[in-house]
């Protein structure tokens, strides 16, 4: 089965621009026919792959980096293990970014709470001088 540009650009929700940047990275390797570009099964589940693996916050080197072991022949074991390494890896980086975020929520909604406060009595000081 092939694809066109389009046809890719609109199942996924990406720019025809963001497609041809992928291209551009080696991401993805469409065939041409003409002008046009004609992406393959395989093309579509790499681009599948890199929009998951942007989504959980790996670089595209790193996309990269994983991708291309697929291509090593070697029944995948090498691409799993290192798969495995940096899903880990990540997994551990996402829950200290999510430790961070919850302490600044909570920062932010003491100080919310304080700010809220003083322009309530800013509020009630000006209504008893104006009555």
């Amino acid at each position: 089965m092939a694809f066109t540009i389009g046809d890719l650009s609109r199942e996924f929700g990406v720019s025809l621009r963001t497609l041809r940047f992928y291209e551009d990275k080696q991401l993805l390797n469409p065939k041409r026919q003409g002008p046009h570009r004609i992406y393959s099964r395989r093309d579509r589940a790499r681009l599948k792959l890199v929009l998951m693996g942007k989504k959980v916050g790996f670089s595209l080197t790193e996309i990269k980096e994983m991708l291309d072991l697929y291509d090593l022949k070697d029944g995948q074991a090498v691409q799993l293990k290192v798969a495995l390494d940096k899903f880990t890896r990540q997994i551990e980086v996402l829950k200290q970014q999510k430790s961070e975020i919850e302490r600044a929520i909570e920062e932010l909604s003491r100080t919310l709470a304080v700010v809220d406060g003083m322009l309530r009595d800013r509020e009630a000081e000006a209504r008893e001088a104006a009555g």
